[in-house]
């Protein structure tokens, strides 16, 4: 479980193919500091396991499935990164409940900024866009961000801060740009419960619907 605060902007030091999978070197002087074999963390929002670590750098393999439904296959030398280590239990949550499960890929529409701040302007698919509501969260790439509008059908705006915007990697970022998004948690089990219910004919109390 991860809060989408994000600890620290990596680099890809090497990247190798390894069958249908991809093996991803990080350098990271903060994160790979305190980091074992077996650890979670998060790149660009997708939960891995460290395979192995060395003088500040650590190892990820990801599979097949992973690079199908994430941007890591597109990860070459040089690319940053957003990262975060796993939850600890006792921390303060600082972003929302981000589980590094990837529930699909957006496009990057638009990046502007506006005064202060920056927004930008996701296509997001259907999936994420079902548990996307205004002033709700939205993980991008990792970070927890808050949705700030809702210009079109299938399309999610969020304002990036100063802070954000000088404190990860969405600076590389330019229009057309895939990124990883993982929707509202809490808004996912709700809409799976409904559909469920509404399939069986269930009432939201559990109780069967009657006539």
């Amino acid at each position: 479980m991860f809060t989408g605060i994000i600890e620290e902007v990596g680099t890809v030091q090497n990247s190798q193919r390894r069958g249908e999978g991809v093996r991803l070197w990080i350098q990271a002087d903060r994160v790979a500091a305190d980091v074992r074999a077996g650890d979670s963390v998060a790149l660009d929002g997708v939960c891995q396991t460290v395979v192995s670590t060395e003088a500040g750098t650590f190892l990820v393999e990801a599979i097949g499935t992973t690079l199908s439904r994430t941007t890591l296959g597109e990860f070459r030398a040089g690319r940053r990164v957003n990262l975060e280590r796993a939850l600890a239990l006792g921390d303060r949550l600082g972003g929302h409940l981000v589980q590094g499960h990837v529930d699909g890929v957006g496009v990057v529409m638009s990046l502007r900024r506006e005064a202060e701040h920056v927004l930008l302007d996701i296509q997001v698919p259907d999936v994420v866009a079902e548990v996307t509501v205004l002033h709700g969260s939205l993980a991008v790439n990792g970070v927890s961000l808050t949705v700030n509008a809702l210009p079109a059908q299938g399309v999610a705006q969020v304002a990036l801060i100063p802070y954000t915007w000088e404190h990860t990697a969405f600076p590389d970022l330019q229009t057309g740009d895939a990124v990883n998004l993982e929707g509202d948690l809490i808004g996912k089990f709700v809409v799976a419960y409904l559909k469920r219910t509404g399939a069986a004919g269930v009432e939201a109390t559990g109780r069967a619907a009657r006539d």
